[in-house]
This record gives C-alpha cells, sequence and structure tokens, in this order.
C-alpha cells in the first residue's frame, strides 16, 4: 500500500514537475516573446534611422555636388565660354536638379551662344517657379523681342493668373476656405455672433469662390495648355505627321506655339495667324502652359 501511495506520489511529483516545467517553458517564452516585441521595434527604428541618415546624407553630398557644379557653370560663364557654360547648367538640369537660379542662368547662356528658343525656353522653367521675378521677366521679353516671325503671347488674364505659383494659388484657397468654414462654425457654436460675423463670412465666402475659380484656371493653363518653342533655326510645319507631309508654314527660332495634339515623335502645333502643322519633337521644347 505503501508502495502504491509512493508511487502514486512519484507520479503526482512527477506532474508537479512537469507542470513546473511547462510553466516554466511557458514563462521563458512568454519573456522570449516580450523580449522580441521589444526588440523588433528597437531595430526598426534603428534601421528606419540609418535609412534616415543615409538618405540625407545622400541628399547633402548630392546638393553639395551639385553646388560645385553650379559654381563652376558660374565660372565659365563670367569668362565668357558660354558654349561650355550651357553644356555644363544642362547637365546640371538632367540630373532632375532645378532652381530659378539654375534655370535664370541656363537662359543667359543660351541667348549669349545665339540659342533664342532655348533660352525662352529656359526662362520660362524659371517663370513658373519665381514668376514675379523682375529680372526674369525683364530678359523673357527682352529675348521675345529677338524672334522673329509669328509667335504666340500669353492674354492678358494668363499674364495676370500667372503672377502666382500653383503652390501658392493652392495655399490662398486652402487659408480661405478654412477661415470660411472656421467662420460658419462659429456661428454654430454662438447664434449671437451669427450678425457680427455675417460680413466677415460673405467676404470668405466670396474669397474662397474666387480663389478656387483662379486656382482652376492655374491648373487647366498648367496641366492641360503646353506651348511649344521652337529651338532649331527654323522649323516646318508639315500637314501630317511624318517627313514627306506637304509644308504648311515655317517657324523661327524661339517661336512659341500652343500645342493641339501629340503623336509619336511629333507635336501639332498653332501659330497665332490660326496655322496648323505638325512639328518633329526634335525642332521643339514642349513646356506646361504659363
Amino acid at each position: 500500500m505503501k508502495t502504491i501511495f509512493a508511487n502514486v506520489m512519484t507520479r503526482g511529483g512527477k506532474r508537479r514537475r512537469a507542470a513546473a516545467l511547462q510553466d516554466a517553458g511557458a514563462l521563458t517564452l512568454a519573456s522570449a516573446i516580450r523580449e522580441a516585441s521589444w526588440t523588433v521595434p528597437v531595430l526598426w527604428r534603428f534601421c528606419l534611422a540609418l535609412g534616415l541618415s543615409l538618405f540625407v546624407f545622400n541628399q547633402t553630398s548630392f546638393a553639395a555636388a551639385a553646388s560645385a557644379d553650379f559654381s563652376a557653370a558660374n565660372k565659365l560663364y563670367a569668362e565668357g565660354r558660354f558654349s561650355e557654360a550651357m553644356a555644363a547648367y544642362d547637365a546640371i538640369l538632367k540630373t532632375g536638379v532645378q532652381s530659378p537660379a539654375l534655370l535664370f542662368n541656363a537662359g543667359n547662356a543660351e541667348f549669349k551662344a545665339g540659342h533664342l528658343g532655348k533660352a525662352i525656353a529656359a526662362y520660362r522653367q524659371a517663370e513658373l517657379l519665381t514668376p514675379r521675378d523682375a529680372e526674369l521677366r525683364a530678359n523673357l521679353a527682352f529675348v521675345r523681342n529677338q524672334v522673329q516671325g509669328a509667335t504666340l503671347r500669353e492674354s492678358r488674364w494668363q499674364n495676370w493668373v500667372g503672377t502666382l505659383t500653383l503652390n501658392e494659388g493652392a495655399a490662398l484657397t486652402t487659408i480661405f476656405f478654412w477661415a470660411l468654414f472656421a467662420l460658419l462654425a462659429l456661428r454654430q457654436l454662438k447664434p449671437a455672433l451669427a450678425p457680427k460675423l455675417q460680413t466677415a463670412t460673405r467676404l470668405a465666402v466670396l474669397l474662397t469662390i474666387f480663389s478656387g475659380a483662379v486656382l482652376a484656371l492655374q491648373t487647366t493653363n498648367r496641366f492641360n495648355a503646353s506651348i511649344a518653342v521652337v529651338t532649331s533655326t527654323e522649323a516646318t510645319a508639315r500637314s501630317g505627321p511624318f517627313d514627306e507631309a506637304q509644308s504648311v508654314f515655317s517657324a523661327r527660332d524661339g517661336a512659341e506655339l500652343k500645342v493641339l495634339d501629340r503623336h509619336d515623335d511629333w507635336v501639332q502645333v498653332a501659330n497665332n495667324a490660326g496655322k496648323i502643322g505638325w512639328l518633329s519633337r526634335k525642332q521643339v521644347a514642349v513646356l506646361p502652359g504659363a
């Protein structure tokens, strides 16, 4: 009986030890899970911080290299080596770097090298970034006056709308919209203030509608209206998008034409006289509207 009881106790002890081992294993596993749950976010944050550091380092290095190349190009321009300066500016632009100063200087170099169309194209791109730059606008107007033959000119409303960048137009519209929203919310929360806020609310409504309309015009002009600037000495617009098509009209270097359509390596354009023809993409620089 004692033996049986001892055997039972031994089995019970084994069961208790097994349970204790299972509990210890579960505890160890739980600790391991907690350890992993703590370690993974730390490793993730470390990797993210390292990636961001490398990105910032690469961006800084890239910006430093671009700045050095820009200074070298400016030196070439100052020495009167305009063709070399033009090539140096173009090399920087091909890396994806764009700034008003870079495009402005590139336009100056192109003009000094005798390339009216490429100068106008560079000035127009710079104008999208700094539309109110007086010196830029003066240079653009001066080069345009050197262009021979028919060329397109922006209308008054395009010039007026173009005094703001697209980002500035969007920011103004957002500010007016939230101001209107705040006034309407205040009128609901405190009805007693409604009479005093009536004039301000009406003004906010008008400004929101007006700025929204201007933003719509800017967006349409930027993304739906393209301009082709002739960059060859003379370009022949043809009746179809192929070299054997009949000649319709000619455009000189620097002429600005409205883009109507595109087909492969050809663009359909119209001049200010209403004539329509196709030009090879090699002869023009296609730009967004002003």
